[in-house]
């Protein structure tokens, strides 16, 4: 039986696709404001591409290791792509584009994108292997429930309330601060930390389980998908009043209004793909298929543009000058032109390699 859904190929090529448009703009003080993350609380449509992301993950898990038999063969695929996806995230934040090549370790920051992905993957392959859909849906409310308990109601070590701001006195901030000191994004706190990649983990788990709804149901799938998706939206706006929306810390209500978002997107598209076999964003499956690895190549060669110096500028100054603030006068269009010119440098490279029949795998 071939199990291959179309959309969901395309959706995780458009959030690779998504990913890189707001990762790469010209200049990060010229941004269209839906192209920046939220400042706290709340979301963007930019906060919703990374969660996107983990979502296609738990669904693709639902397929790859549906009827998986969990054994020490099976535990050891799992392990050591996790391992390798961690193991990516980690050279990104160390490598340097010149001598030494290293970053001074004791300042380098260890959680990241690709880190988060590997963290997630591995617990919820390992758990989806085990558990039927309707333990998969306990541990997944176990795990908002109890992150909504932890964060708003367990005092600190010092007896102080906790709170959701962005503060000390933050449970997420305070764990990634004590046990993590200078190895964070910021000083305060780290958008992929310790302690909120327990609630992200629970994004997957709810790919995985739409996931299952796209594998075993058959009649008004559709309908169905797109009403699942809308009755978590609504659960998430109202878990809002209590637990605000917030991707820095993943708070619950953020995780059921991405999933929510994540599984009406994902209805649309199967009704028009998979259902109607229309074909629309067939680029984006193409970038879809070697997803990892582009995202990859496009955060290192970003990286290493910022870092190689020309003249008195860098490699990414120089392009941006030369080809865009100097024709575009607007400088958030010019920015955002920049970006796009990025895009579509990865969407030719996922043609390219999907047309060769190229698949890295990681």
């Amino acid at each position: 039986m071939n199990t291959r859904v179309q959309s969901i190929d395309v959706l995780r090529g458009f959030t690779i696709v998504a990913m890189i448009l707001v990762n790469t703009p010209g200049t990060w003080s010229s941004v269209y404001p839906p192209l920046l993350h939220a400042q706290w609380h709340g979301y963007t449509p930019t906060d919703l591409i990374f969660p996107f992301f983990l979502f296609i993950v738990g669904a693709s898990i639902a397929f790859a290791y549906n009827n998986k038999i969990p054994n020490s063969t099976t535990y050891k695929k799992i392990g050591i792509r996790s391992l390798k996806l961690i193991g990516l995230g980690l050279f990104l934040s160390l490598f340097l584009p010149h001598f030494p090549f290293i970053k001074d370790v004791s300042t380098a920051r260890f959680p990241g994108v690709l880190q988060r992905i590997g963290i997630v993957f591995f617990f919820t392959a390992i758990i989806s292997v085990n558990f039927n859909w309707k333990i998969l849906l306990s541990i997944t409310i176990a795990i908002l429930l109890g992150y909504w308990i932890l964060l708003g109601f367990i005092p600190l070590p010092d007896g102080t309330l906790p709170t959701f701001d962005r503060a000390p006195n933050n449970w997420a901030n305070y764990i990634d601060v004590t046990l993590l000191k200078n190895h964070t994004w910021k000083t305060d706190y780290d958008p992929e930390g310790l302690l909120s990649t327990l609630p992200s983990i629970a994004t997957a788990l709810l790919g995985v389980l739409i996931g299952k709804v796209v594998l075993y149901q058959n009649y008004m799938k559709t309908l169905i998908l797109f009403s699942l998706g809308m009755l978590m939206i609504g659960f998430g706006y109202l878990w809002n009043n209590w637990f605000p929306f917030n991707k820095a810390i993943w708070s619950s209500s953020f995780v059921l209004v991405t999933a929510g978002w994540a599984t009406a997107f994902l209805s649309v598209l199967y009704y028009i793909i998979d259902v109607k076999k229309k074909s629309i964003g067939t680029i984006f499956k193409y970038v879809g298929s070697n997803a990892i690895v582009i995202y990859f190549a496009s955060s290192f060669i970003s990286k290493t543009f910022y870092l190689i110096s020309v003249g008195e500028t860098t490699i990414h100054g120089w392009l941006y000058g030369s080809f865009f603030t100097s024709i575009i006068s607007d400088a958030k269009l010019a920015s955002l032109c920049y970006a796009l010119a990025v895009v579509s440098f990865y969407l030719i490279i996922g043609y390219v390699l999907y047309k060769k029949r190229i698949y890295i795998k990681v």
